[in-house]
């Protein structure tokens, strides 16, 4: 019996052994499924993954909205988000334009309401002007003249000498004969937006020894020489003026200039002049008609402290009737920049004592005079001494047999000092352009 029971306790150890062993090993394959499935799980999603790219990379390439050149993207988003971060915070998106002044505001229709906006729109070497932005509003109400030692409150005249920061608009449509310059103080903006403003066939606007200045939305026409008379520059100050040339826009020893958006023809002398070491000027979106000697940057060859200047050109139309001096420069740095040439006679773009000049994403159409197709004119100076000017374009459509002249150093440091915004292609200059000079604005809706 003992014998017995004795077997009957191995047996049963032998089982519960079996038995413990099972368990052990159906755990550890539970296991090993487990881990396994966890394997399986990465390599099909990670095959999922690879095919979804796989497929991505199959749609994006047939995409119709994919851009052939994205370090053209690439450069025109740099440039607006400098522009953005470092001086302003745009509001509105382009209405399609693709002119950043003017998508900057005329997108919106309450832009009559929120006029200061156009001060944060500039761009260029002249980016910083803010005008009267800080001021209030000042409304012209009389067109007249008679004074220009005593001008009368409401009249332009009187609006532009005070010496607070001031925002000039028009009561109604109005032409403006004025008797002498108009000598302006600094921070002022003439805003001719929403109304016809003329400012013709009598003596026209001199900016001088000023800053922060903004000339938007006038016509200026058939100025003419004026002067030998007493002038009022301030409230407190009137003095002696002798001849002025008649040009249109006349800068003189000023910086942190804007003329913008303004129809400018037929004067006596330029249609703008910067002079006497002016600098941080933008000269965009004006439309230039009949007219010989259109713009002149620099004094004489003999001054060089106009080897400081900088003017951006752009979104200019310059159209028909005009001859020369698109610009002329002198010493300083000059990009021309997006704008459309449409006729000259003469040449489009000249200077003298070693200008920089950078033209970019400019449209060139030469005139029919076989003699004329140079878009380039150094002006009473050796070929050996302009080869080591800078003077360069890049990304210029040339029509109707016009060129260029490049010369200088091709990748010189002078052009980054030329440079003052990202230029668009030159195919879009024609849109960009399409609404250069003063704009017929209507409150209520875009501009």
């Amino acid at each position: 019996m003992a014998v017995s029971m004795k077997w009957v306790g191995l047996c049963l150890m032998v089982v519960l052994v079996l038995f413990v062993g099972t368990i052990a090993k159906v755990r550890n394959d539970q296991i090993s499924e487990t881990s396994n499935v966890e394997v399986v799980r990465e390599q099909v999603q990670s095959s999922s993954n690879s095919t979804m790219a796989s497929s991505l990379e199959k749609v994006e390439g047939k995409n119709e909205h994919a851009v052939d050149d994205p370090e053209e993207i690439a450069s025109m988003v740099d440039m607006s988000i400098r522009n953005s971060t470092e001086r302003r915070k745009l509001g509105f998106f382009s209405c399609g334009t693709g002119n950043p002044i003017d998508d900057c505001w005329r997108c919106d229709p309450n832009w009559h309401k929120n006029r200061k906006r156009l001060a944060d729109c500039g761009i260029g070497f002249g980016r910083n002007a803010i005008g009267g932005r800080d001021g209030r509003f000042y409304v012209v109400t009389d067109p007249g003249d008679d004074d220009p030692v005593n001008p009368r409150p409401g009249t332009l005249r009187h609006a532009v000498i005070q010496e607070e920061p001031l925002w000039i608009v028009f009561k109604r449509d109005m032409v403006i004969k004025l008797k002498q310059e108009l000598i302006m103080n600094s921070f002022k903006t003439i805003d001719g937006r929403g109304v016809n403003v003329h400012i013709a066939n009598g003596a026209c606007i001199t900016i001088q020894y000023v800053t922060n200045i903004i000339v938007h939305g006038l016509h200026i026409h058939d100025c003419k020489p004026t002067g030998n008379a007493l002038v009022r520059s301030s409230p407190s100050h009137y003095g002696w003026r002798t001849m002025a040339d008649g040009d249109a826009v006349s800068i003189f020893g000023s910086s942190h200039i804007w003329v913008d958006h303004n129809s400018l023809s037929n004067c006596a002398d330029g249609l703008v002049d910067a002079v006497m070491g002016s600098t941080s000027i933008t000269i965009s979106n004006n439309h230039f008609t009949h007219h010989n000697e259109v713009m002149l940057l620099g004094h004489s060859d003999s001054y060089v402290r106009d080897k400081q200047m900088q003017v951006t050109i752009a979104y200019n139309h310059f159209g028909e009737g005009l001859m020369q001096r698109m610009p002329r420069c002198r010493h300083g740095y000059f990009h021309v920049v997006n704008n459309d040439y449409t006729h000259w006679e003469m040449y489009a773009i000249g200077g003298s004592a070693s200008p920089t000049i950078n033209s970019q994403g400019n449209r060139y159409a030469a005139p029919t005079n076989p003699f004329a197709k140079e878009v380039t004119k150094r002006v009473e100076t050796a070929a050996s001494q302009w080869k080591g000017w800078n003077w360069r374009s890049e990304g210029d459509m040339m029509l109707n047999g016009a060129y260029f002249t490049p010369s200088g150093a091709g990748a010189s440091a002078s052009y980054a000092r030329a440079s003052s915004l990202g230029a668009k292609s030159s195919s879009m200059v024609g849109s960009i352009t399409s609404g250069s000079g003063a704009l017929p604005c209507r409150r209520g809706h875009q501009c």
